[in-house]
């Protein structure tokens, strides 16, 4: 048997979806974001003199239509609204309270990502290549920063794997680093013989600062002995890339995007960087394919019959 909502009323179903999920342990910040976008949800068919049991696919693209133009939301917050709405919708029709759920089949184009911004090779050996501040103390941050800088560039990290980086974390010997990332899932990477000149120059730092070495110690700390912050680190780099004239916001990330760039564009190796980068999946990975182009072009003309210019000119 299928109920009348009118019998109910959608905010008396609301109420009860939300009763439902709270029974279910999800959190206070998950059960805020339902009640408040299907609550907008409701107000819009009420306006609209509509039923829930009325509600068709075209009500949800005239819904999808209306957030956009009176809040400007982005298609991230839209994909979050509908996921409410769906959610509600599947709940009502499970307990018999809708007979058909238009939200079932109702999907928003996926949006393309944004590709990451890059910077190139040349401005990025500039920043690491400049000359050290004269006075000692600021000789001294800059062995920090520049450390940093080279390890986000030459292995990919991200800012809370550099941050959280040990001791115990590098082997010299090898040029690997073990880095604990999203997940806690742990992974080796390699890092470049610059970077390991520029930590060892470090490290005599951070003895000074820090005394002993003990394999749990941070690799990377501030002139008082503690650990750096993640905000401190983005400032860094934002201050090291102002003072060698660089015209860029540079962040951890965006070197993070560039190792990941360059590498997939000089090796190919879609998988390597993966690996590297700690993505579990690939389709993450892959959105730096973007950079090579002219490779892509090359082997076009290499492999395909058609497809050379000079082979067709021949022909004539």
């Amino acid at each position: 048997m299928t109920f009348d909502t009118a019998q109910f009323g959608a905010m008396q179903l609301l109420a009860m979806f939300i009763k439902d999920r709270k029974i279910q342990n999800q959190s206070e910040h998950t059960l805020d974001a339902y009640f408040r976008d299907i609550s907008n949800f409701i107000d819009f068919c009420y306006a609209k003199k509509l039923e829930l049991k009325q509600v068709e696919t075209s009500d949800l693209r005239e819904y999808v239509a209306f957030r956009v133009e009176k809040d400007q939301l982005s298609s991230t917050s839209l994909q979050r609204h509908l996921t409410s709405i769906r959610q509600f919708m599947k709940w009502a029709e499970q307990g018999n309270y809708l007979a058909i759920n238009a939200a079932d089949d109702f999907q928003l184009k996926r949006q393309s990502r944004p590709l990451p911004g890059l910077i190139d090779i040349e401005t990025i050996n500039q920043i690491i290549d400049q000359a050290a501040p004269e006075k000692p103390k600021d000789k001294q941050l800059w062995l920090r920063d520049k450390a940093i800088i080279e390890l986000l560039y030459s292995s990919g990290l991200r800012l809370a794997e550099i941050q959280g980086l040990t001791i115990r974390d590098i082997d010299f010997t090898r040029l690997l680093l073990r880095i604990t990332g999203k997940g806690n899932k742990t992974r080796i990477v390699p890092f470049g013989s610059k970077a390991k000149d520029s930590l060892v120059e470090w490290l005599k730092i951070n003895r000074i600062w820090n005394g002993e070495f003990r394999p749990e110690s941070h690799v990377f700390i501030t002139q008082q002995g503690n650990v750096i912050t993640p905000r401190q680190i983005e400032n860094r780099v934002k201050f090291q890339a102002l003072r060698a004239g660089v015209n860029v916001d540079l962040h951890p990330h965006l070197l993070r995007h560039c190792f990941a760039s360059h590498m997939l564009s000089n090796s190919r190796d879609l998988r390597a960087v993966q690996e590297m980068l700690g993505h579990s999946n690939l389709t993450t990975t892959q959105i730096y394919t973007h950079v090579d182009f002219d490779h892509l072009a090359q082997v076009y003309d290499q492999a395909h019959p058609r497809a050379s210019s000079s082979k067709i000119k021949k022909s004539f």
